[in-house]
């Protein structure tokens, strides 16, 4: 029940994955939150499907990965991405991906991308942050109005269930209440479309027997190839009976199919087919233009709309809550400086607009792809079609669509709490097994093997962490380290000194110092440690304006 009167230092608005986040990494920086969900905790048609291999980290750190990996997904389902002209028709080109189980272990993350539908992601989550009175989620409530104050934003609460009104006192709201979000309105905050909205359909419905009949040419992903409105995936959500059938609305005509005629279109094998929903979405690409009104924030889908091509959406989301998590931690904590929360946005923006980007190209690349009527035919010439298209969906770098380290890794910060490094040489990406990022300041600090069982991730998290590969035991680098450990700690800034790591994770992290943020993002790297302690201290904390 909510009271009058009450207090916390975090108000979260919205309990979905982004809320939840934010939640789960406030509560393990020891930060007080409320959060405010008007929904009942139920997902009735789950869209989110690929959990990708940073947010995987980030649940990793917060305790819940081994949950989301062993949420129900099986272990010996493919993971492929196959183009067909049907499901169960001809098979014009297969990315091969492995299975969870047989994969082989990628060099640049202990935590590769996992299958985890929002029916089971969500209760997970929900257990981990857990449901008011035991946790801060309160469901079926509503934020009614916020109102800000120099210290504090007083906001009304309506819990649904007891028919209860009060008020919330926090020192910072976050708005993670979607797309349409009444609280960026409210605070007026734009965010434009930046390309065409598009409609579609999402039909999800129950084949029991797909998977046995489809056999060795089941997928996770199956593309269809088959008209304007089937050019969508068709995607295995739990890897037995469970399946979401993507619809492009392009006229009329299209959105008075029914949806049964549309999944019987897209199978080849006669089936038993169980339809439990068919919902029209309205896709807008979308950014806003400021993450920050005073003391109100934010984050997900209040702050960026994307396409779902590429699967950067949710991974995005959950970005603005790792690097907005640790920032209002410090500024509640008393450590950050007055420009730390301003960094919010100076990062996270072009990370989204970026992502953004990437994903309406996958999505163009789509809506573009010409499609022969020959590739349907049985035969030589239907055979030399399917030959020709594969080579040119090949060609094209579809399977970057799927398989992306360089975009979930290789998105770089720039602000002024970061320290540049003048000498960072071009690390091209490429999805396979060898590829890795390194220690360039702004990026996510790479993945390496601190000892068999722990990664250089797991140093990461309360506080900054610098990394010594040289040990400064005497002279003048003693006394610099000795002078930073006191700059750090004269500000109240969590500060953790490693040394040690062998070879490899020196050859990794590719400088003999490292600094680390609490969000495992580098700061600032270098040949010798700075010679201004307090000055560095005061960057990376965010004291300084840019």
């Amino acid at each position: 029940m909510t009271r009058s009167g009450e207090s916390t230092d975090v108000l979260v608005v919205g309990g979905g994955p982004v809320g939840m986040a934010l939640a789960l990494d406030l509560t393990y920086r020891g930060i007080d939150c409320v959060v405010a969900d008007a929904g009942d905790g139920q997902v009735h048609h789950p869209k989110v499907s690929t959990i990708g291999p940073r947010s995987m980290e980030l649940f990793r750190r917060w305790g819940v990965a081994d949950a989301v990996r062993n949420a129900g997904w099986p272990g010996d389902h493919p993971l492929d991405i196959a183009w067909v002209t049907r499901v169960g028709g001809h098979e014009i080109h297969r990315y091969r991906r492995g299975t969870a189980a047989n994969r082989p272990a990628f060099a640049h993350t202990p935590e590769p991308d996992q299958i985890c539908p929002a029916h089971w992601l969500n209760p997970v989550l929900t257990r981990a942050v857990g449901i008011h009175p035991e946790g801060p989620l309160r469901l079926r409530t509503t934020v009614d109005r916020v109102q800000q104050a120099d210290d504090h934003v007083a906001a009304t609460l309506t819990d649904h269930t007891t028919g209860t009104t009060g008020t919330v006192r926090a020192r910072y709201v976050v708005a993670c209440d979607g797309a349409a979000s009444p609280i960026r309105r409210a605070c007026g905050i734009d965010a434009p479309a930046r390309h065409r909205p598009q409609v579609f359909r999402n039909i999800l419905f129950r084949a029991p027997e797909l998977g046995d009949l489809l056999g060795e040419r089941a997928a996770l992903v199956h593309f269809l190839l088959l008209s304007s409105t089937l050019r969508f995936p068709l995607r295995a959500l739990n890897g037995s009976d469970l399946y979401n059938l993507v619809v492009g609305v392009d006229d009329d005509t299209a959105a008075r199919v029914d949806a049964l005629s549309l999944i019987r279109a897209a199978l080849v094998p006669d089936t038993p087919v169980e339809l439990l929903s068919d919902g029209e979405w309205h896709l807008t690409h979308r950014v806003a233009d400021r993450y920050r009104a005073g003391r109100v924030l934010l984050a997900g889908d209040a702050a960026h709309t994307l396409s779902p091509s590429g699967g950067f959406g949710l991974n995005t989301g959950l970005g603005d809550a790792a690097d907005l998590g640790w920032k209002l931690a410090a500024t509640l904590n008393g450590w950050a400086g007055h420009h730390l929360l301003d960094t919010y946005d100076t990062e996270r923006r072009p990370i989204a607009l970026e992502s953004l980007e990437e994903a309406n190209h996958h999505l163009q690349r789509t809506l573009r792809r010409e499609v022969p009527p020959e590739i349907h035919l049985d035969g030589p010439e239907g055979e030399r079609a399917r030959k020709e298209m594969a080579g040119r969906l090949e060609s094209s770098g579809v399977q970057r669509e799927f398989d992306a380290p360089e975009i979930h890794f290789g998105l770089r910060y720039r602000s002024p709490a970061i320290i540049e490094d003048p000498d960072v040489p071009a690390r091209p990406g490429g999805p396979d097994a060898d590829w890795r990022p390194g220690s360039e300041p702004g990026y996510r600090a790479a993945h390496a093997w601190w000892d068999a069982t722990t990664s250089t991730l797991d140093l990461f998290g309360q506080g900054f962490v610098l990394l010594c590969f040289a040990t400064p035991d005497a002279g003048a680098a003693a006394d610099g380290l000795a002078g930073i450990e006191r700059a750090f700690a004269g500000r109240g800034v969590p500060l953790t000194v490693r040394t040690g790591g062998d070879a490899e994770v020196a050859r990794v992290y590719e400088r003999p110092f490292v600094l680390v943020r609490p969000d495992g993002h580098v700061a600032w790297r270098g040949d010798d440690l700075p010679r201004d302690p307090a000055a560095f201290a005061d960057t990376v904390r965010g004291a300084r304006a840019g």
